[in-house]
């Protein structure tokens, strides 16, 4: 256990609000309606800090709407431990049903996230997450204002079943579009089969985004240990909810604030740990984000360098067979760390929210089931972490190797003159809609070596950086049994699909990336032995195709919708930057650094 220096009441940053005698209008003003709902005049100038509690729950959000009644335990631990309880909301972010993607938010939330935290009454904070972008937006904004954090995830859902077998959520999804196009299901049996996945409340029960956030946050050290993964219907939830809401209490005492926690050691772990845990695609974007407002330079070459060597141990779809309740009984995150610690590929000393090292906190936490976490020495993929793939079309794009499956692996990596790489002719899309509009056309002569391009759905393009990469081949080769095709492009992909995408490509075609100068015909090679993606025509013709694009005013994408996407296409940074706001970065433990101003 660290030894923290611990505060007295006179040193509570609510004092400033709700005890300052110095200034006693402002004092009263700050008060006096707090008072009209029932919260004592003692309560506020007794000294018991004040402990946010930011609220993720909505109907809008229903993979965290169980938040609504999960913070009431939290609350019940705040208040024992001494503090008093101010529930808030963050901005509804719900991955599925948010157009035109859920990413534009993950960036709104957090500067509303940072303006509660640094402009209200708050000693400490305990933050609520689940759906992919609640949990970065929050880690994000903990990072910038830097008063003592906690996180609360509001775990998966119980598996899916469909008879025997299990259903994983969104992973259904895209095996059901390709029986879908070949004609093996109906409308009907598809929308009735896709809801087997999601039988309870919960996020995602797959390692899609969701999950692996979650676990982030838990391997970053912002949440109790084994907590990320305990199913949300669990009664281990709620009873991780109160522990939670006492220990934020103590976490105010001692002073112990996100960025003495959220240091490059952690976000090494982190990066290590989402390989063995065969985590989202969208996890770089993210981690890279909440170390760069941690002050921390993370990019997609570390990602590589750490990540690509360390294998697959967790067997949890879309990278294996079960799911996220066979996950938490077989040890959860927990026990995917005690085997990195086991093989030395940990910094153990990293410090966590309950005041000890991430490496004590591992004490006796072996797999419970080899079959669902595996020993380092034994693992489902030797090489399960990301590749940064670059070439004379983009600086940066990334390959997820865990999902790579053995059907493509012999189609396109396996030929013993050349390993590792293959050439094919690309058919570019603009955008996901002109993809569903023309993928079934023939006249595109698609055939089982054509390398699908998705371009415009970056962070400006789209905007927000689509999840649309991970596209499927005509239905007429899907009736061939053709399910995959190679697919690059400049958006994102669902964290559960198994599509071997090459994603994220920075910089994107709006903004003057390569991606904008294909052609449909051209033809690419792919080498994933030298980390390259190459367009195979002479560099003159390449130059040639910039001008005659900046000649036409670049590439074209949609126009702004609304007051935030024009803003945020203002400002926002390539996805290998983590798609933060440029001037956003370099504002930093705020709550002491810049201490609000009066209002009156």
């Amino acid at each position: 256990m660290a030894n923290f220096q611990r505060i007295t009441p006179e040193q509570l940053r609510s004092r400033y609000w709700f005890d300052n005698p110095d200034h006693p209008g402002t004092t009263a003003l700050c008060i006096e309606r707090y008072l009209n709902y029932g919260i004592t005049l003692d309560e506020l100038t007794s000294g018991k800090p004040i402990i946010g509690i930011c609220q993720s729950g909505s109907d809008l959000t229903p993979c965290n709407r169980h938040h609504i009644d999960l913070v009431k335990r939290v609350k019940d631990g705040i208040r024992a431990a001494g503090g008093v309880p101010f529930e808030f909301p963050m901005h509804p972010i719900h991955e599925n049903v948010r157009r035109p993607t859920a990413a534009l938010d993950r960036n709104l939330a957090y500067l509303g996230i940072v303006e509660v935290l640094h402009g209200y009454p708050l000693d400490g904070v305990v933050l609520t997450t689940g759906c992919d972008k609640t949990t970065p937006a929050a880690l994000m904004a903990a990072a910038t204002v830097n008063i003592p954090a906690i996180v609360l995830s509001g775990g998966p859902m119980l598996n899916g079943w469909r008879g025997a077998e299990r259903v994983g959520s969104g992973t259904i999804i895209w095996e059901l579009r390709k029986r879908l196009a070949a004609g093996d299901i109906d409308y009907a049996e598809f929308l009735s089969r896709a809801s087997d996945s999601a039988p309870s409340i919960g996020h995602c029960n797959t390692m899609g985004t969701a999950s692996t956030m979650n676990s982030m946050a838990e391997v970053l050290g912002m949440s109790l240990p084994g907590s990320a993964v305990i199913p949300a219907p669990y009664k281990e939830r709620a009873m991780v909810a109160y522990d939670t809401g006492t220990r934020i209490v103590d976490m105010v005492w001692e002073d112990l604030r996100p960025l003495d926690i959220l240091t490059r050691e952690a976000f090494e772990n982190a990066i290590v740990a989402c390989s063995a845990l065969g985590g989202s695609s969208n996890a770089p974007v993210h981690i890279n984000a909440i170390a760069r407002h941690a002050g921390i330079e993370i990019n997609n070459d570390d990602w590589q360098r750490l990540g690509h060597e360390i294998p697959l141990l967790a067997n949890v779809m879309p990278a294996g067979a079960f799911l996220c309740e066979e996950f938490y009984r077989a040890g959860g995150v927990p026990a995917i760390l005690h085997e990195l610690q086991t093989a030395d590929k940990l910094h153990s000393d990293a410090l966590t929210v309950n005041g000890r090292s991430i490496g004590d906190n591992l004490q006796g936490r072996e797999t419970q089931d080899i079959d669902v976490i595996c020993r380092y020495n034994d693992p489902l993929v030797d090489h399960a972490g990301f590749l940064n793939l670059k070439g004379n079309l983009f600086d940066s794009a990334l390959m997820k190797t865990s999902v790579i499956s053995r059907d493509f692996r012999e189609r396109f990596l396996n030929d013993p003159s050349d390993p590792e790489a293959f050439e094919g002719k690309v058919v570019v899309f603009d955008g996901s809609e002109d993809y569903h509009a023309r993928i079934d056309d023939p006249a595109l002569n698609i055939d089982a070596r054509t390398i699908l391009v998705m371009r415009g759905a970056g962070p400006v393009g789209h905007p927000g950086g689509a999840e649309v990469v991970n596209m499927q081949p005509p239905e007429a080769l899907i009736k061939q049994g053709i399910e995959s095709l190679p697919c690059l492009g400049d958006g994102r992909q669902s964290g559960t699909s198994g599509s071997p995408s090459i994603l994220n490509a920075s910089p994107e075609a709006a903004t003057g990336g390569g991606l904008a100068l294909l052609e449909s015909g051209d033809r690419l090679r792919v080498d994933l032995k030298r980390g390259e993606v190459q367009l195979l025509i002479e560099a003159s013709e390449l130059e040639a195709r910039r001008e005659r694009l900046a000649q036409q005013g670049g590439y074209r994408y949609p126009g702004h919708q609304t007051p935030w996407q024009e803003i945020q296409r203002s400002m926002v940074e390539p996805l290998d930057r983590g798609m933060t706001l440029e001037p956003a970065t370099k504002y930093r433990d705020v709550a002491r650094q810049h201490p609000p101003r009066d209002n009156h």
